[in-house]
């Protein structure tokens, strides 16, 4: 096992390990670099997955407090992990490239009361890494490899897609094995994907990336290491990342550079944290850009009840989607878009989402008739606001004596039709079909964290340029969702993992050229 020295100024420290972090750390050693990853969280062996999902969220699921505002539960629910491979272990693998008016979200859109811009890079040139990201994560569909195989609930919202005129329809565009590929067997639609894969069919960074990083001998995971705070030289350039370690004592790893993927409302948390005399406001937040903007995805959901057996539970938990909504089409009373993908809950998530977890008649009908729920989740694009954000809490703190984080959001205008427009998309799917009741519901936890520190061509629009390389210091990168300009209407996992593969093209390039 390598292990480097807390003095070495020559690796480039990682922190966190999911699609961004365990990605860019894996490609950097694949290049010869010397790469120490921070994860906070613990490393999870096959044999610590197991199909229950309350087992796997107190495993998996980041625990520590944070504070939500406006819309957002005071106790905010975020679905990210604290584990090695991050919320990859948690994802359900959807996989779809945004589209390139999604690039564009203040030029297609042109709202009012937004803080949008364009992204600072276009489709075409984000393909050729959107191609490398679907070969290294398997995705169903592309390479060779099949479209993942139907469940009963894909199936059903295929067929009620046929009948509305839907052309779109499919099962590819998932992360999850069709066939056997890259050392990883064939899914063999055992449902339960949120709480990891038992088989590792499933991409996550834990039993990819990370491993095979560890094989170059130039890679070091410590897990159990919390980052607290980035430090700069008096030049300004970052130079070393404080940590507390799993017994909870405080080391310091020197860097030749910084790249930070702890998901938006760390990444953002540790770069507030890490002020100083030169940096009073943060690291990289001259503009005053950290934490702002953070966008969460429009979400909605629904359950139908249909008049015969769906068996939903069975196979993959999101085995597909329906796409023809992604188009930017105002005569809906809206910009952007929004995917209708296939989704299935167990008892506890039908309790906890569409029925606010408390036990009411209706939750009781809905347990008797469990076996005929049909189910979609829907995404869609949600808009930039300024005021929607992460700050640090002014009084309190965590274990480590860190501020705890605030999480503020509201919505756009532009939500509301959007979601009234899907949810009657979802009961037309059901109804077409047969359903004898429809139950929609609203999420207001944060499904996908993006864009707390985006890019953007402007130094005083964003965070970070269009290689997620800081605006202000040079060696210190933005590495996952928080980079976003825009949140697209689709899952952001695959667009993380084709930014990170081309960040460290970057980096790499960099080097070479004694730029880094």
């Amino acid at each position: 096992m390598t292990v480097f020295a807390p003095s070495d100024d020559s690796v480039v420290v990682v922190i966190g390990s999911g699609a961004g972090g365990g990605v860019l750390a894996n490609e950097l050693a694949q290049a010869g670099i010397d790469v120490v990853c921070l994860e906070a969280g613990g490393r999870l062996s096959f044999g610590d997955i197991v199909n229950d999902e309350r087992v796997m969220d107190a495993r998996m699921t980041w625990r520590d407090q944070r504070i939500g505002e406006g819309l957002l539960n005071p106790n905010f629910p975020a679905w990210m992990c604290k584990t090695v491979g991050g919320t990859t272990m948690h994802w359900t693998a959807t996989s779809v490239r945004l589209a390139a008016h999604e690039f564009r979200a203040k030029t297609t859109y042109a709202m009012k009361n937004s803080s949008a811009i364009d992204w600072p890079l276009t489709l075409d040139e984000l393909e050729p890494f959107y191609a490398r990201a679907e070969a290294k994560m398997g995705v169903s569909g592309t390479n060779g490899l099949p479209p993942l195989p139907m469940n009963n609930n894909m199936k059903l919202l295929a067929a009620g897609a046929g009948l509305l005129g839907y052309k779109h329809v499919t099962s590819t565009g998932v992360a999850i094995n069709s066939a056997a590929y890259d050392g990883r067997p064939q899914c063999q639609q055992i449902g339960f994907c949120k709480s990891g894969c038992v088989i590792g069919a499933k991409w996550s960074t834990l039993y990819t990336e990370i491993p095979k990083a560890e094989a170059t001998g130039h890679f070091e995971l410590r897990a159990n290491s919390m980052a607290l705070q980035i430090e700069h030289d008096d030049a300004g350039r970052v130079s070393a990342v404080v940590y507390a370690d799993k017994d909870g004592a405080i080391q310091r790893q020197r860097a030749r550079a910084v790249c930070v993927a702890g998901n938006a409302i760390e990444t953002a948390r540790l770069l507030l944290n890490s002020n100083s005399a030169m940096f009073p406001d943060g690291l990289a937040n001259g503009a005053g850009q950290v934490g702002k903007n953070y966008l969460k995805h429009v979400v909605v959901g629904a359950l139908g009840f249909m008049p015969g057996e769906v068996h939903s539970y069975r196979g993959a938990q999101q085995g597909g989607h329906i796409a023809d909504e992604q188009r930017n089409d105002t005569r809906r009373g809206f910009a952007g878009g929004y995917q209708i993908e296939s989704a299935a809950f167990s008892p506890l998530s039908v309790a906890r989402i569409a029925f606010g977890g408390k036990w009411v008649p209706e939750l009781t009908d809905a347990m008797e008739d469990y076996t005929r729920i049909a189910a979609t989740f829907i995404t869609g694009e949600d808009v930039s606001q300024s005021g929607n954000g992460i700050r640090l809490h002014p009084e309190l703190k965590d274990q480590h004596g860190l501020p705890v984080p605030v999480v503020h959001y509201e919505d756009h205008e532009n939500a509301a039709p959007m979601r009234a427009h899907a949810s009657n998309s979802a009961r037309a799917l059901f109804e077409s079909l047969g359903a004898r009741r429809v139950v929609p519901f609203k999420v207001n936890m944060a499904t996908h964290n993006l864009a707390a520190c985006r890019m953007s061509a402007d130094p005083k629009d964003g965070v970070c340029n269009r290689w997620g390389r800081a605006h202000e210091i040079d060696n210190l990168f933005i590495s996952d969702g928080s980079q976003f300009s825009s949140s697209g209407s689709v899952n952001p996992t695959l667009t993380i993992v084709a930014l990170a593969i081309r960040q460290a093209a970057h980096i790499r390039e960099a080097m070479s050229a004694g730029a880094l």
